[in-house]
This record gives structure tokens, sequence and C-alpha cells, in this order.
């Protein structure tokens, strides 16, 4: 029952088992999850499941691990994290959402410092980690972005 469980959340709902690019599908899912966040307490719900999901991928990816490998592709949660943080305080746009993705992905991929140290934290720590510092590095870079546009007068 305790490893059916960690499967359900762990793999973002199944999205680990997409047979190509399982993070940027997990990714996907969280993105398309977003968008049915109420609009106006938005920042207090959306923190709110970060945090939720963020303990629950320590838990889950930390069993998972046992069965698939360190940081095996099946795992997703940690993507589905790091996307609702790189979401966090944007606007709800298509650009904002479509910019989001796209940064929290390549940030996910690249892994600048210190997120490829944070992969090496032990169990499900380093598999959430360094999507979470993935997730904060696409954040920050969506920020400046949409303040230069603003800045510019340039509608986002």
């Amino acid at each position: 029952m305790t490893l059916w469980i960690a499967k359900i959340f762990g793999t973002g709902f199944g999205t680990g088992y997409a047979p190509k690019a399982s993070g940027t599908v997990g990714s996907a899912l969280a993105a398309a999850m977003y968008w049915f966040i109420p609009q106006l307490p938005e920042p207090m719900v959306l923190s709110g499941a970060i945090v939720i999901f963020f303990a629950i991928g320590v838990w889950s990816a930390t069993i998972l691990e046992n069965k698939y490998g360190h940081d095996a592709s099946e795992i997703t949660i940690d993507e589905m994290v790091g996307q609702w943080i790189a979401l966090l305080f944007l606007p709800k746009t298509t650009v904002a959402v479509g910019a989001a993705f796209a940064l929290f992905r390549l940030f996910d991929i690249v892994k600048p410092e210190p997120a490829n140290a944070l992969q090496r934290l032990p169990k499900g720590w380093g598999v959430m980690m360094d999507d979470v510092m993935a997730g904060v590095y696409a954040n920050v870079a969506c920020q400046i972005l949409f303040w230069a546009i603003e800045k510019s007068g340039a509608a986002i």
C-alpha cells in the first residue's frame, strides 16, 4: 500500500511513466494544474501546494529510489514542485506560464550550481532540492524579464 501511494504521487500522477521526456511531461501537468488554482488567493494556495507536495515528494522519492534508482526518470513530483515555484507570483498569462515553463526546463536540465550540488543530497532530498533550485532560478529570471518588459512599456 505504501509503495502504491508513493507511486501515485512520486510519479507525478503517472507522468513519470511517459516513454520520453517524463520530466517535461510532469512539468506540463504542473503548468496545466496551475490554471485551475483560484486567482485571488493564488499565492497562498500555490505556496501551500508547494509545501505539501515538497514533503510528499521527499517521502515518495525516497521510497521510489529504492525501486527505480537515484533520481530516476519515473520520479516527476520534483518537476511539478519546481514548476510551481517557477510560476509563483507571476501573472497568470500564457506568456508568463510559457516563459516559466521554458526557463524551468532549461535550468532543470542545465543544473547550474548550487542545483547540481543539491541533487547529491541523500535520498528524496536530493531528488527534490535540485528542482526547487531550478524553480527559483526560473522564477527570478521571469521576474527580471517581466520587470524589464514592463519598464519598456510593453504588455506581458
